[in-house]
């Protein structure tokens, strides 16, 4: 039976913090006064967090739990919440009470209101340490710069889809932290809005200094993946052509200087100009062997390691 609300809540290792967010998102969710499910996908946790999202279950028809035999990561938790999903809109929201639930109502009504496809959550008096406020603060400007996206808070777990802008999603790796910005990519009308958040009250952050090295070649990879990935024989044609340009510009000098007498058998010259043609038409051929697989292979992985799926129950409290 479709719903009007789906919630998805990646979990990983937030035993103590999750009966209490699904209290204070329960009744967020009856004020709203629209039909719902929460989807928790539980993402590989060593802690008790498994057993405390099925005794939840028993109590509520409307709760689903999917859990991975080992870590994988958000983004392949938001995929599998994603196809799970019944809801005509999708919901995320993170399991360590940093963002409100109540905020789902402002994220919903805006999107609902104004013709947003997205709306995500931009926490604008953030309640974290200083250096993860200063590295997201400049990663976030920085993006936006790429992307021509007006976007303050990219990586805010709490955000509002439509059901088919969410089901259009394919993500991997570090992926969902661009989330507005491949929805922008796919021609879709994103939004944000300002939310609460609060400082950690359980446990501590996933969050690594080492991320911030991550985020570059997560960034070149949505570069690459929204400009050229239907044509990546666009983006290694320019690269390979431009080397071949080159190395036939050396090769052309060196000719030319040959027939005004020159030898030109031991200049490292030509040796660069004959490096730099080959390699340019190797890139080129490397292009258009992407473009033939993706053109040919543009088939959804859906294999996911699940190793507990909740049945539906009647119960409800």
């Amino acid at each position: 039976m479709e719903k009007e609300l789906s919630v998805v809540i990646p979990v990983f290792n937030e035993e103590e913090s999750i009966r209490e967010l699904y209290e204070k998102l329960s009744e967020s969710l009856v004020k709203l006064k629209k039909s719902y499910e929460i989807i928790f996908i539980d993402d590989g946790s060593s802690d008790n967090s498994l057993n405390v999202m099925k005794s939840l279950c028993k109590k509520n028809k409307d709760i689903k739990i999917y859990s991975f035999r080992k870590n994988l990561g958000k983004s392949y938790a938001f995929m599998v919440g994603f196809k799970k999903a019944n809801g005509e809109y999708i919901a995320t929201l993170d399991a360590d009470l940093q963002d409100d639930p109540k905020s789902i109502k402002i994220l919903y009504e805006k999107l609902v209101n104004r013709k947003y496809d997205l709306v995500a959550g931009w926490r604008r008096n953030r309640r974290d340490n200083i250096i993860k406020n200063i590295s997201s603060s400049v990663f976030n400007k920085v993006v936006s710069v790429i992307f021509n996206l007006k976007i303050h808070d990219l990586n805010c777990g709490l955000k509002v889809y439509k059901k088919e802008v969410a089901k259009e999603l394919k993500l991997y790796g570090g992926m969902h932290r661009f989330i507005p910005i491949l929805v922008n990519e796919m021609g879709y009308k994103v939004g944000e809005s300002e939310i609460t958040h609060y400082p950690r009250k359980y446990g501590k952050s996933k969050y690594k200094i080492t991320k911030i090295i991550t985020d570059v070649p997560d960034l070149i990879t949505i570069y690459f993946l929204t400009k050229y990935t239907r044509r990546p024989l666009h983006f290694f044609g320019k690269i390979g052509s431009a080397l071949f340009l080159i190395g036939l510009l050396t090769l052309a000098y060196l000719s030319y200087i040959h027939f005004l007498g020159e030898s030109i058998g031991r200049r490292p010259l030509l040796f660069l100009g004959i490096l730099l043609v080959t390699l340019g038409i190797q890139v080129v051929f490397t292009g258009l062997l992407a473009d033939l697989i993706v053109n040919t292979n543009m088939k959804e992985n859906n294999n996911y390691p699940i190793k507990y799926e909740s049945k539906p129950n009647n119960k409800k409290v």
